[in-house]
């Protein structure tokens, strides 16, 4: 096995780090936009529970009912005209920002928004496949991924100032001069051309719509039969499932359990986040040691751990250390996983089975999110988290049988 790359030399790569400047500066203009509109639709309009929760919706439904369609396209078109197209159509949508009024209007300008941004995700994946050498894909995951987590952790309090200073319009502007920037980074990198084959020939009568189709299953196929594959997949798609479960109840599980109050409530989310930090530094010096298949096991038990602990001592100094463990695991799942994926996938593939793992991805959470409202109204959260340890162990069972059956 050849020695992984460090952080630094995968930055070392013109297109990496050029691509890395681009996706930190586009992802904080996203969330300064998304919590500005949050802040809008709150505390100027007034808006229930649910017509909030709306908001967030249009975010997550494009990328799980065209992501496998966009990653068609993707395989077909251009990478760098399709990055830099993204970027400009949504320095557009970011100004329509500015002249709406209604809840309607931001769910419509965030729903396309996201439906532009999930051609841009299978895209990157495409390009970062192009431009780096297998022992630094997993390098490169971590520290595109360390960006959006830490923008995610920073980013709603800048949001709060501006919004408060300069009200909801700044956010928007600086979202829009982002992805500027963004398209302008991402149009100077030189990507290599794919060598994608083509499989039409001057008697194929096949209609354009069929074709697609075929492009789609041939996608899906290709994840369903590959077996490692399939599992990273069902692995993030478990553990993002369970963290969604997770999110909405662990305020509950504060109150009810530890009888705290906000405070505790944000120092155990962050938590999460700080696990999943330290979880992108050490997971990186397992690799080495490590495959990529027994890191996402570990993962998986490491998640389930935390959740039992959960659902059996409900004190504090418990809570904190599960907190950690659980953020941990997603990057022991998540780097491995896109690592293992981004190695194994032929390159004409790349976008169909990077946009339909995304799909299921962010069905999943989808999914947790109702799940866990529909679960308390016949357990306590508590066994909530207890239920959830035992489905984890379960795919952890399922996957050693599965992946035992294909060696065998």
């Amino acid at each position: 096995m050849p020695d992984q790359l460090s952080l630094r030399e995968v930055l070392g790569i013109r297109a990496v780090r050029l691509m890395w400047f681009a996706l930190i500066i586009s992802t904080f203009g996203d969330f300064l936009a998304l919590f500005a509109v949050l802040s809008v639709v709150s505390f100027k309009m007034n808006a229930a529970a649910e017509q909030i929760t709306w908001v967030q919706i249009a975010s997550l439904l494009p990328p799980v009912l065209i992501g496998p369609l966009a990653g068609v396209f993707v395989d077909r078109w251009p990478l760098k005209s399709t990055l830099v197209s993204s970027d400009l159509i949504r320095v557009f949508l970011s100004l329509m920002l500015l002249g709406a009024t209604h809840l309607w209007q931001f769910c419509l300008i965030l729903g396309l928004m996201s439906v532009v941004g999930v051609f841009f995700g299978p895209a990157q994946q495409c390009t970062i496949r192009a431009s780096v050498p297998p022992e630094g894909i997993m390098a490169a995951s971590a520290v595109m991924q360390q960006v959006s987590f830490v923008i995610w952790i920073i980013s709603p309090g800048i949001a709060g100032l501006l919004v408060a200073s300069f009200g909801a319009v700044s956010c928007y502007l600086i979202d829009a001069v982002s992805f500027v920037a963004s398209a302008m980074l991402i149009g100077s990198i030189a990507i290599r051309k794919r060598t994608v084959p083509t499989q039409e020939n001057p008697a194929d009568t096949t209609s354009g719509i069929h074709k697609i189709w075929l492009d789609m299953r041939e996608g899906f196929s290709f994840i369903v039969h590959h077996k490692a594959i399939l599992f990273v997949t069902v692995a993030l798609a478990a553990a993002v499932f369970t963290l969604g479960c997770f999110g909405p109840l662990i305020a509950v599980y504060v109150r009810e359990s530890l009888h705290g109050a906000t405070r505790l409530f944000g120092i155990i989310s962050s938590m999460i986040g700080l696990g999943i930090l330290l979880g992108f530094v050490i997971v990186q010096k397992l690799a080495k040691t490590y495959s990529n298949k027994t890191l996402v096991f570990g993962g998986l038990v490491c998640m389930a751990a935390g959740f039992l602990a959960l659902g059996l001592v409900p004190l504090l100094a418990v809570t904190i250390v599960a907190a950690l463990a659980i953020g941990f695991s997603v990057a022991m799942i998540l780097l491995p996983g896109q690592t293992l994926v981004q190695q194994d996938t032929p390159e004409e593939l790349m976008g169909r089975v990077s946009s339909t793992g995304m799909s299921i991805v962010f069905g999943s959470q989808v999914l947790g999110l109702f799940v866990s409202g529909m679960m308390t109204k016949f357990m306590g959260v508590q066994q909530v988290f207890l239920v959830s340890a035992i489905f984890l162990l379960g795919l952890v069972f399922m996957g050693k049988l599965a992946l035992r059956s294909r060696s065998n």
